[in-house]
């Protein structure tokens, strides 16, 4: 061969070694080329509605592309969930998933999605604890006061959560079953009408956010006796944990975080854990958060994975053992 050619050629082979390092990261490089949308499955003002435009507007502030936020409604968040994992796998349509949506799925029949099959996990971004609160009506002032109260009263008290399915009203199955109570469910179409409930004197108790709580504890309307986390709560330092009170082992959280259909590229879901663990920790965000009462739980997506895993194990034994159902 003479020297010539065997320059081009060397030089065509150092050319292809260059390209294919490059052809390997294209996809994930050029995400995202068009608009995104992040599916909120409850209905808008809910707190997916809320945690996903915070990372839509910051998501598309840092892109330089649209992301919206589309509400997809129903079902307990089953509707929205069920759509995103029946859309294509290029990260261009996301989840803002739930423990509604993905971790009490076992109160539903019929569902064509599994939790843990059909979603790519990108990271968990927050959870937060809820509080138990009673009616001032109801003479107790702990838990373990409310527990022997309940036991000499079966079915006389009741507690009222946002729906059948919803995180409260598991939460509350679980305190029965922990605590070898019966305390019955009535529920409500949603939060506000099931805190109304409670404050007027009509339900005796419930468990639910500290947002919707904390000003009527403060005004003497309620009398909260435990919070559902694992460590006191900031807004309420005062307050045992349910494990601290009488209940040890307790624990619930409603949580929030982001999903890809399964099969969307490994390099995309890098590329979109490392932007919206970083939007999670921004000032703005992380205060936003703080004051909904929640708590940053970012990670990487094989811990979100084992996550979810767990916590639809849980709410299963919860439901098996309750024979909790939606209406």
């Amino acid at each position: 061969m003479k020297p010539g050619m065997l320059q081009s050629t060397l030089c065509l082979l150092a050319g292809c070694a260059l390209l294919v390092p490059g052809a390997a990261s294209t996809a994930a490089d050029a995400y995202p080329s068009r608009p995104v949308r992040i599916i909120a499955p409850f209905s808008p003002g809910a707190s997916t509605d809320i945690v996903g435009r915070l990372l839509a507007a910051k998501l598309a502030e840092r892109w330089r592309q649209t992301v919206v936020v589309e509400n997809r409604a129903g079902a307990g968040g089953t509707i929205g969930a069920t759509y995103v994992a029946k859309s294509p796998p290029d990260g261009y349509t996301l989840l803002m998933g739930s423990v509604g949506s993905l971790g009490t799925v076992g109160l539903r029949k019929n569902l064509v999605y599994d939790p843990n099959r059909d979603f790519a996990p990108i990271t968990l971004g927050v959870r937060a604890a809820s509080v138990l609160a009673v009616h001032p009506s109801v003479p107790v002032k702990t838990v373990k006061e409310l527990i022997a109260f309940a036991r000499a009263r079966p079915g006389e008290l009741n507690y009222a959560t946002a729906g059948s399915g919803a995180p409260s009203h598991l939460a509350m199955e679980l305190f029965n079953y922990m605590a070898g109570v019966k305390i019955v469910h009535i529920p409500f179409k949603g939060p506000a009408e099931a805190s109304i409930d409670l404050v007027t004197g009509r339900s005796q108790l419930a468990i639910q956010s500290v947002v919707s709580t904390i000003s009527y504890y403060q005004s003497g309307r309620l009398r909260v006796l435990a919070t559902t986390g694992r460590e006191r709560m900031r807004e309420l330092p005062k307050v045992p944990t349910m494990g601290e009170a009488g209940l040890p082992g307790y624990e619930v959280y409603v949580w929030y975080g982001v999903l890809a259909p399964a099969g969307t590229p490994r390099e995309i879901i890098e590329k979109l854990n490392k932007e919206l663990v970083r939007i999670f920790h921004l000032p703005d965000v992380r205060d936003k958060l703080l004051a909904q009462g929640g708590e940053l739980a970012t990670g990487t997506p094989e811990e979100f994975a084992a996550f979810i895993k767990n916590d639809v194990e849980k709410w299963n034994r919860v439901i098996k053992v309750s024979g909790a159902r939606v209406n």
